[in-house]
């Protein structure tokens, strides 16, 4: 039997998915406990059910996604929203220290997979594949990269990137919150503004209005259509491959600042919660459409290599990470979201760094500075690296 939604009803179903989670969440304490995103619940739930039906024959479900970038995009410029000039030149020490840090650790990602590959005897431009391509770079990197690694004799590269980056959308928001708990848990972190309390004048002001919301709503889609041209500029000038939501950034970025300078009224209330509707439908059609099927599928090898991939990434977040940023509840929160940028993608950081963030109270250098250095050198850094570890190893 063959299952078709069209755009309104994957919609409708992905809504359904993100309920289902939250409710869930709810009445599971582990889950809240971990900080386990409510769309990842959801939306694992549904791809399990979808995985059933084609492995029994039963049915075939297929959904009609094309919103799916679009949300990931627009959550992607009101995060750009969130970044003045001025907060990033507060937050500069810290994020010159996690660009390094992020930088560096991509080169370790295909180290630990070229390194494994030779063990298990698989041709080590597969461990790349399963290195920053598809851990950091995620499945649009997976796909770009693929068939070059499939020219160079690595047969099945674009598979195994896709269905590692696929892997490694799963833990990215699985073990961030673990990591964050675990060092929130052993040195006693708390957030410096977790006790303060707005007050009446405040809170007043924070107040959402029809009017104010339909006007951010034009302003982020404005930035997003700038960020359009922005994404064709970067690729053309440099000649690598940015994917496509870097421009959308860097035109809630040029929005924001240019607002800043010639004081215009920001209403960044509205652009939060833009922002945040954005990225939890953009989860929950991602996590609903993961392909379980590849999952299964992986060889003994690489399912060994992913793993291992998880855990230096583990390891990295709660010592270096952790340590680097300052051994605080802040630093606490940018391990959780390292984590899902490292072996996700930046949404999955954020959800990782929301998820603490609603439990333990706000870190807002952390949640400015680490999705601003990952998105812009991860993805300036990593095509290069990535080249570089191709033509030692092809």
């Amino acid at each position: 039997m063959a299952i078709k939604f069209d755009l309104i009803q994957t919609m409708g179903l992905a809504v359904l998915v993100y309920a289902l989670g939250m409710l869930i969440k709810s009445k599971v304490a582990l889950f809240r406990k971990y900080f386990i995103p409510a769309p990842v619940i959801g939306g694992l739930i549904a791809s399990i059910i979808i995985f059933a039906g084609v492995q029994t024959g039963a049915y075939k479900v297929t959904l009609t996604s094309t919103l799916q970038n679009y949300f990931m995009n627009l959550f992607f410029c009101c995060t750009g929203f969130t970044c003045s000039i001025a907060i990033i030149k507060k937050s500069g020490r810290l994020g010159a220290i996690l660009a390094v840090g992020a930088v560096f650790f991509l080169v370790v990602q295909n180290v630990v997979g070229v390194a494994l590959a030779g063990v298990f005897g698989i041709n080590k431009l597969l461990g790349i594949a399963m290195g920053s391509i598809s851990m950091s770079g995620g499945v649009g990197s997976g796909a770009a990269f693929g068939p070059t690694l499939e020219q160079l004799g690595a047969e099945g590269g674009t598979t195994v990137g896709v269905a590692a980056a696929t892997f490694g959308l799963l833990m990215g928001s699985l073990v961030g919150g673990p990591v964050a708990e675990r060092l929130i848990t052993k040195y006693h972190l708390k957030s410096k503004y977790a006790e303060e309390e707005p007050s009446a004048e405040a809170s007043v002001k924070e107040v959402i209005s029809e009017k104010h919301y339909f006007i951010s709503m034009v302003e982020v889609i404005l930035a997003a259509a700038v960020g359009s041209y922005i994404h064709a500029l970067l690729v053309k000038a440099s000649g690598l491959t940015f994917p496509y939501y870097v421009g959308c950034l860097f035109g809630g970025m040029l929005f924001r600042n240019v607002m800043d300078a010639k004081k215009l009224n920001l209403k960044m209330k509205e652009v939060d919660l833009i922002g945040n509707v954005s990225l939890n439908l953009f989860l929950s059609l991602a996590l609903m459409n993961l392909n379980i099927a590849k999952l299964i599928n992986l060889a003994g090898p690489m399912i060994a290599i992913l793993l291992v991939q998880t855990i230096v990434m583990m390891l990295w977040a709660y010592f270096v990470t952790f340590r680097s940023m300052g051994g605080d509840y802040e630093a606490a929160v940018m391990a959780a979201g390292h984590c899902g940028v490292g072996l996700g993608q930046t949404p999955n950081a954020v959800a990782n760094m929301a998820a603490v963030i609603e439990k333990n109270g706000p870190a807002p250098n952390a949640w400015f500075v680490l999705p601003v250095i990952t998105v812009v050198f991860i993805n300036i850094m990593n095509p290069i690296i990535i080249t570089t570890f191709i033509n030692l190893f092809k």
